[in-house]
């Protein structure tokens, strides 16, 4: 492969992949399992403690295994076949195609938002309680058009990626600061009032104290929202091959990316925060939380420009899943674990077939309405996947203690123990509490097992 993206691309990826559509509505879920911006803020620190901690852990095995392929490559390395390919197995099957298909359907929501024609049409086709809408239509078109835009060259997909990251990250900073400076009544110090103490209003029927139990649930699903709002920055793992001296930009793009981005969602939160009160926040209308917040500084305007930046944001978030998944799925291939048909790359040098393949599954995800259900019980397994990655920094330096290391983890080994402390917290708190987020995802790695002795049973024949 030819090692086409320099740094500033590969943080560009990073960013763009991780702000999506997550930072601008799961806030209001968040408030209405805890009940307290207190906690709110408390989670979202939580995440960002753990996301940053795995980049830098992650950037000793990128800096070790430079190829395509990324995180699929390294738990390839590190605990064999099986473990890559049911993580790759995972990623097609709903990780990548599902998360691509769920942001791809937040473009269409926003854009009906602007266009109420298209949220108000009838759908197209309905059979019981499946239906093909509008919105469905313009997410696939959205996909089909960014696949074809990415077949056209690593050139073509870098341009999108950092035309429109730039463009989100520009106008996230101009909400931040321009909140700041719009907002005439700060509810800043009544949201947070409450200290540690909770309280509970999934229905809307009133706030009620929580403790216990319920506390530890609440923690739990509110951390699904705020996690699937920081997931994704691995994604430039998958094109290490086709990145300027992968073994130190990967590492960087990924400890500047994550920390920017978490950043950034750290001071959005600030701004919900400041400028709604709790119910606000807990109620806004479709959890459009960031649009509540437009609304109140600038009104009616604000509803129409906070939607375009949704929209820009999203666009850019599919770009780079898209741009990035393919690379695996050829690499997979390469290994003999996926179909050989998606290994040559087409005359501009890209993989053509693993990018339609990928585009194809994500729409069909986009017309079954379930993509959004399947991420909320996959977040458990993407979390999973990341600490088996995160120990693998462990496991190889006592399996492989000679192996080249351009890059070692910083401050090793606390961002280990700090990520597997976090992430097993809400791994357990899943389990006990919330088990609808976890047992839908172990059946559907747990389908790859056949899967991968058939395909080893053939290449054996």
């Amino acid at each position: 492969m030819k090692r086409q993206l320099k740094l500033w691309d590969a943080v560009m990826i990073v960013m763009g992949s991780m702000i999506g559509s997550g930072i601008f509505i799961v806030s209001s879920d968040m408030m209405r399992q805890l009940g307290s911006g207190y906690w709110l803020i408390v989670v979202w620190l939580l995440t960002t403690v753990a996301t940053v901690s795995a980049a830098i852990c992650y950037g000793e095995l990128s800096s070790m295994y430079p190829r395509a392929g990324g995180q699929y490559a390294y738990l390839t390395e590190t605990f064999g076949r099986m473990t890559g390919f049911l993580y790759g197995w995972s990623l097609f099957a709903v990780i990548q195609t599902g998360t691509i298909a769920a942001v791809a359907v937040a473009f269409g929501k926003f854009t009906a938002y602007i266009f109420p024609s298209l949220n108000d049409a009838p759908p197209i086709y309905q059979n019981g309680t499946f239906m093909i809408t509008w919105m469905q239509i313009v997410a696939i078109g959205i996909i089909l058009l960014l696949t074809y835009v990415n077949t056209r060259g690593l050139q073509s997909g870098k341009l999108v990626q950092s035309v429109f990251t730039a463009a989100k990250i520009i106008a996230l900073v101009a909400l931040v600061f321009g909140g700041l400076y719009l907002m005439k009544t700060s509810f800043f110090a009544e949201n947070v009032q409450f200290g540690w103490a909770a309280f509970q209003n999934i229905d809307g029927a009133g706030w009620s104290a929580i403790d216990g139990r319920t506390l530890l649930g609440g923690i739990a699903a509110a951390m699904v929202g705020a996690i699937f709002s920081s997931v994704a920055w691995e994604n430039v793992t998958f094109i290490s091959g086709e990145i300027r001296d992968p073994q130190r930009n990967v590492v960087r793009a990924m400890v500047i990316g994550t920390s920017l981005v978490m950043m950034l969602y750290l001071l959005c939160n600030y701004i919900y925060l400041a400028t709604l009160s709790r119910d606000e926040i807990a109620f806004a209308a479709n959890d459009r939380v960031a649009v509540a917040a437009a609304e109140k500084l600038l009104g009616h305007t604000g509803t129409i420009v906070m939607a375009f930046l949704v929209m820009i944001s999203t666009f850019g978030c599919v770009n780079g899943l898209v741009l990035a998944g393919a690379r695996v799925f050829q690499t997979m291939a390469k290994d003999g674990l996926f179909l050989k048909q998606v290994i040559p790359d087409n005359r501009r040098e890209v993989p053509a077939r693993s990018l339609w393949l990928q585009g194809v599954w994500a729409s069909l995800l986009c017309l079954s309405g379930q993509y959004g259900n399947l991420l909320d019980m996959v977040s458990f397994v993407i979390v999973i996947f990341y600490m088996i990655t995160v120990f693998g920094v462990v496991y190889q330096r006592w399996k492989n203690p000679q192996k080249e290391r351009p890059y070692r983890t910083f401050l090793y080994p606390f961002p280990v123990i700090l990520y597997l402390l976090i992430g097993g917290l809400f791994c357990g708190l899943l389990i006990v509490y919330k088990q609808q987020y976890t047992w839908p995802g172990f059946i559907l790695v747990l389908l790859g097992i056949p899967i991968y002795y058939l395909i080893n049973r053939k290449r054996s024949t």
